[in-house]
């Protein structure tokens, strides 16, 4: 059965409404024992069999139309990845729902890569190990080259310094100096000639040991897999000049089959970074195809900040990330909120500018009356009024950062008639896109400007 064939839906993130498919054309491919007169309670059961695996990656499914009428419809949210599905007729497991990045290019994540290689981050993967194996396999699974890439870049750090350690080397010697092996001395000393020769063990401290030579044969196989046609032709130009310098530094050490790297509490940081990510790697044949995900909204946000944080270093302004803004109460109720966080503020001299941004659907649709889009917008902008509050100026300013299509800004006013104070929220669209990275530099500048 061909790739195509296995997959039950396909739709972007961040979709408000997908088309609708008929329930009678579902019936006819994937529920082919349900009874056409009421495909509509099917449609519902199918929904409530798949509810966890949906709720994981973040779909909300809804039904339209009445009797053979009916139709399904998707919602999708910051969530891509995959997850397999059961019929509700048999129970029995049918194609995949796959959830693809909004700006798909011939290979879907080849932009996502060029991304996490701007920001130096890693934005990792997850797995629901509970779940059915993909009826997809390998197709639809993320693929071994974005894990090889993080190795690469990793390895390359610790290929820039210096990691030495001490090798048990084993070698045989005239004179018993050192922890002699005499369990393997008894095998020969027989022989007169091998009386005066002891297999003495010694630790010496090198560059070549054991572990380094275990890098080497994960470095085959993570450029074995770069340089293959799997592999996106932008992505290998950005890596190719890591692999030459590896490939040079590698040659002095020859590879050491290795299934699992033991990651030691005495290890540097980069080091356990660089094991666990090897891991990752060794471990990626041979765990099962099953549900994944990756936040996108994570990625859009650090995609904000380095945006910010280069003008900050531009226009001799402070960025702040993440800054915690501490609650305190007397006798604290349990759902109460113990801290507000921003996403960023900018701060320059007296003036404080509040940046948050939300991985939502809203400038995909601008046009729509969705409730859901007005409520969450409702909410997005209450809070970062609530972090503009700790402005001391009567002006206060703050930006609400969506994805959109092209880069655009637009400027809500707010003024309260009693004490004329002024809120002013920029609502800013930028492209979760390196081609878009300028274009997004020069917009954020205006707004802040």
């Amino acid at each position: 059965m061909s790739s195509a064939q296995n997959i039950f839906f396909e739709v972007p993130c961040l979709t408000e409404s997908s088309a609708l498919v008929s329930g009678l054309s579902i019936q006819k491919k994937w529920f082919k024992g349900a009874d056409k007169r009421i495909i509509g309670q099917y449609l519902q059961k199918f929904i409530g069999y798949n509810s966890e695996l949906f709720d994981f990656l973040g779909v909300t499914p809804f039904i339209a139309g009445t009797d053979q009428n009916t139709s399904i419809g998707f919602r999708t949210s910051k969530f891509v990845g995959t997850i397999p599905l059961r019929a509700p007729d048999t129970g029995k497991q049918i194609g995949d729902f796959i959830v693809v990045p909004r700006y798909t290019t011939k290979d879907r994540y080849e932009d996502y890569i060029r991304i996490l290689d701007l920001l130096d981050e890693e934005v990792a993967y997850e797995q629901k190990l509970d779940s059915l194996p993909l009826v997809s396999g390998r197709n639809f699974r993320p693929p071994l080259y974005l894990e090889a890439v993080r190795f690469i870049k990793l390895l390359e750090k610790v290929g820039h310094s210096r990691w030495h350690k001490f090798d048990h080397i084993e070698k045989d010697l005239r004179e018993p100096n050192g922890q002699i092996n005499w369990n393997k001395y008894i095998t020969h000393e027989y022989k007169v000639e091998m009386r005066q020769i002891f297999p003495v063990s010694k630790n010496t401290l090198s560059e070549n040991h054991t572990e380094y030579r275990q890098m080497r044969y994960v470095f085959d196989a993570c450029r074995s897999e770069l340089m293959s046609p799997h592999t996106p032709l932008k992505l290998k130009a950005q890596i190719r000049p890591a692999i030459q310098f590896l490939d040079e530094k590698m040659a002095q050490f020859t590879p050491l089959k290795v299934d699992l790297f033991n990651e030691r509490f005495i290890d540097a940081p980069l080091i356990k970074q660089l094991k666990g990510q090897a891991n990752k790697v060794l471990q990626h044949n041979f765990v099962e195809s099953v549900a994944w995900r990756v936040d996108f909204s994570e990625v859009f946000e650090r995609f904000v900040q380095h945006i910010f944080k280069r003008i900050a270093q531009e226009h001799g302004a402070r960025l702040l990330k993440n800054s915690r803004m501490k609650g305190y109460s007397s006798h604290p109720c349990a759902w109460e909120l113990r801290h507000l966080e921003p996403d960023a503020i900018l701060q320059k001299e007296n003036t404080s500018i509040f940046i948050d941004a939300k991985y939502k659907a809203h400038l995909y649709n601008r046009y729509s009356t969705s409730d859901s889009l007005k409520e969450e917008h409702r909410h997005d902008l209450h809070q970062i009024m609530a972090y503009m509050s700790f402005s001391k100026g009567d002006d206060k300013k703050g930006i609400l950062c969506y994805p959109s299509n092209e880069v655009s800004i637009k400027e809500l006013k707010y003024k309260n008639p009693v004490n004329d104070c002024n809120n002013s929220v920029k609502l800013i669209g930028i492209p979760l896109s390196v081609s878009a990275y300028t274009d997004a530099s020069r917009a954020l500048l205006q707004a802040i400007s």
